[in-house]
């Protein structure tokens, strides 16, 4: 099990905070036909029945967006993961095909609205603290090159930053050496629906992902 804390600092900024946590051995696979069949069903769901007018409604990411104002970050510029999920499944696009262990956590993001970070455990170093980016600090976002993590809620390992509920870095990213992952699901609020969400993601990385030795834990 990891070491993780949260800076006192950021508490004082969003004292409600609440990491849950998750690490498991994975089998990393391209793809999972049956994975995606019920990625398909969920996002056709998704799209009967909300509007991307109810995204910001819902409760993980409502609160979420009312914690990033409060670190002094714009959420609409600086998106949420979840919430960037959401909208792109609501506008009738396919999510991005990573691999069976990713694709598993997209689908429980955006059904659940929590952003979660996802981490290969053999890459991290040392205690790991959830802290505010500073400025000009090094940070290269999957899929979007460097980006401005100044005021952003942030993951730090020895070597430096490493995730973010708005973009996972490429150091710390899940693929096909990939053997324990570590997941954290960022908290903001909606606290009574963590567990249940939680719940979700780890049955699909049972079914899909071949997850075993399972360790869960909280974070306040």
């Amino acid at each position: 099990m990891i070491n993780l804390k949260i800076s006192s600092s950021f508490r004082e900024k969003w004292p409600t905070i609440k990491l849950a946590c998750l690490e498991c051995d994975v089998v990393v696979e391209k793809f999972n036909h049956l994975l995606w069949s019920r990625i398909d069903v969920l996002s056709a769901d998704l799209r009967k029945n909300k509007q991307i007018e109810d995204i910001s409604k819902t409760p993980a990411i409502a609160a979420s967006r009312k914690a990033y104002k409060a670190l002094g970050k714009d959420p609409a510029r600086y998106r949420l993961s979840a919430e960037a999920l959401m909208r792109r499944v609501i506008k009738g696009y396919d999510l991005y095909q990573i691999n069976n262990v990713v694709d598993s956590i997209n689908l429980a993001s955006f059904t659940s609205g929590f952003s979660i970070g996802a981490y290969d455990a053999d890459k991290l170093q040392g205690e790991i603290e959830l802290g505010t980016g500073r400025v000009n600090e090094l940070y290269e976002g999957i899929g979007r090159g460097e980006l401005n993590i100044e005021f952003l809620s942030i993951l730090r390992d020895q070597k430096g930053a490493f995730g973010s509920p708005t973009s996972d870095s490429l150091r710390t990213s899940v693929n096909k050496e990939t053997n324990r992952l570590i997941l954290v699901y960022f908290g903001f609020g909606a606290h009574n629906e963590l567990d249940t969400a939680v719940d979700f993601c780890e049955k699909l990385l049972i079914d899909y992902a071949h997850a075993q030795n399972i360790e869960r834990y909280t974070v306040e």
